[in-house]
């Protein structure tokens, strides 16, 4: 089967588990996320990098599911948030979404925040942390 786009090429054997072939074999199978090329991968990261606030985060991972179908979750841990550590960035597993680059969007988003603690503060803020502060 030809996706009606470009899609990313595959990953060397043993090197990732995106099932990338299998997503390709499926009919039925949402191809979206083959759409992200090595190319827009960069572009994607370094967007992520350069965040302005919250509502520009927010605004991205709507736009990440929208045209990618990738899910991406972020909320303070359950433990006290000491550091931008603290904050539970995840990307969920997808069929076709390659291992470099669940592991990609979170370090992004994360040196996002540590640029701009404003908007760890804001997600702390979003989530009642600081409350009493």
């Amino acid at each position: 089967m030809t996706a009606p786009f470009p899609i990313r090429k595959e990953c060397p054997p043993g090197a990732c588990i995106c099932e990338r072939e299998r997503l390709l074999q499926d009919i039925d199978a949402d191809l979206r996320v083959l759409q992200l090329t090595l190319q827009e991968e960069k572009r994607l990261v370094e967007r992520l990098e350069n965040l302005v606030d919250l509502a520009d985060l927010e605004r991205m991972q709507a736009r990440l599911h929208a045209q990618l179908g990738i899910t991406l979750r972020i909320a303070p841990s359950l433990n006290e948030v000491r550091s931008m550590r603290g904050i539970g960035i995840v990307v969920d597993e997808q069929s076709g979404l390659c291992r470099k680059t669940r592991q990609a969007i979170p370090a992004a988003i994360r040196r996002s925040l540590e640029q701009r603690p404003e908007i760890a503060y804001a997600i702390l803020n979003g989530n009642d942390l600081l409350r009493d502060a």
